[in-house]
């Protein structure tokens, strides 16, 4: 039998923990070995079981969860996933915990429709997936997990590309897609941008609420201007647009001007907002002009736009390997031939410049 990823759950909130155990626990890949309402209780039983991945509460009593991951990772690390409400200023301390460490985000689960509970629940048991297969160390290796139904691609949002209506034009447009580990690669790739890099649009896998916050830190550290987009902005040299959490977007055009169109829809590879719907609209309405690139991240989303995107005569870069955190998403745009360049991350932003002059 394949072996399950066990996972200990750090939560105050009973409801939150019991929750979140009979989520976890109904994906037959995923085993609920012990929860705690507090890091000293979770040293504790961690005495008898070591997990394969944590969720981690931000504020509990006796030791919060900063404390408590920067304990971890300096002792004895382990994935790590955070568990945090929506609540606006808790999202700066939730992204503080990511620069610590943590893998990955997810938020708290909430009742709701039929369809928020189950794209929930395939978010929150993504996100553990994703956390197991994460390299923390050189010794960690990457699993293969099982996808489940359904999963639909970007024809729900996008018909396919006619490569040969392209309108030509000479301005270059950037698009990136990053998941697992993503809010570390996308950092190192944008401090090295300067203030005259091409528009950027960038999708990284991200609960709602949170992207604004990711975007605000970047913008602070970044020469170029780091916005979450909004429906309608245009793409400007020297700025990079972030999709917002929860909503697709896509790169459009009217006569010479690029611009986003931020839109609700159904999941795509798993996802909203999704790679594939950004890289497919790059494809068909930036076509030879635009340059992809596809980062860190678990699953497949964006291998098949970028696909597209290299047929419409783009160029295409895929990070590799030992640069990436989870080498999912770059593998499989690299398995279906969308994939002109692979290099480490910190290659990749003087390599779009270089593309783009």
């Amino acid at each position: 039998m394949k072996k399950t990823i066990k996972v200990l759950i750090i939560d105050d909130s009973a409801l939150v923990r019991q929750t979140l155990s009979d989520i976890l626990n109904s994906d037959p890949e995923i085993e609920v070995v012990g929860c705690a309402a507090d890091p000293i209780i979770a040293a504790e039983r961690m005495r008898t079981v070591v997990p394969d991945v944590i969720t981690l509460d931000v504020e509990m009593p006796r030791m919060d969860g900063l404390t408590f991951l920067q304990k971890l990772m300096s002792q004895h690390p382990i994935p790590v996933v955070m568990c945090s409400s929506l609540a606006e200023c808790g999202s700066e301390t939730t992204l503080k915990a990511l620069e610590y460490g943590a893998v990955d985000i997810i938020t708290k689960p909430k009742m709701g429709t039929k369809q928020f509970i189950e794209e929930s629940k395939m978010r929150i048991c993504d996100a553990v997936k994703g956390a197991a297969a994460a390299r923390l160390g050189p010794l960690r290796s990457m699993r293969t997990m099982k996808e489940v139904a359904p999963k639909y691609t970007a024809d729900v949002i996008m018909e396919k590309p006619n490569t040969k209506a392209m309108i030509q034009t000479t301005e270059k447009v950037v698009v990136v897609g990053a998941s697992t580990g993503g809010t570390e690669a996308l950092k190192v790739f944008l401090e090295m941008l300067p203030e005259d890099t091409p528009g950027i649009v960038i999708v990284q896998h991200m609960p709602e609420n949170f992207t604004a916050a990711f975007a605000k830190r970047l913008d602070s550290i970044c020469r170029v201007t780091v916005k979450e987009a909004q429906d309608n902005d245009t793409l400007v040299r020297g700025r990079a647009l972030i999709a917002p959490g929860n909503h697709h977007a896509l790169l459009k055009r009217s006569g010479a001007r690029y611009y986003v169109e931020i839109k609700d829809g159904p999941l795509v590879s798993r996802h909203r907002p999704s790679v594939d719907v950004l890289f497919r609209s790059a494809a068909r309405y930036a076509g030879k002009n635009a340059v992809g690139v596809i980062m860190t991240g678990m699953g497949d989303d964006g291998a098949r736009g970028m696909k597209e995107m290299h047929d419409s005569g783009a160029i295409t870069i895929a990070q590799d390997e030992a640069s990436c955190v989870v080498y999912g998403m770059p593998h499989e745009a690299v398995k279906l031939g969308g994939v002109n360049k692979i290099m480490p991350l910190q290659n990749i932003a003087a390599e779009v410049l270089r593309l783009c002059s």
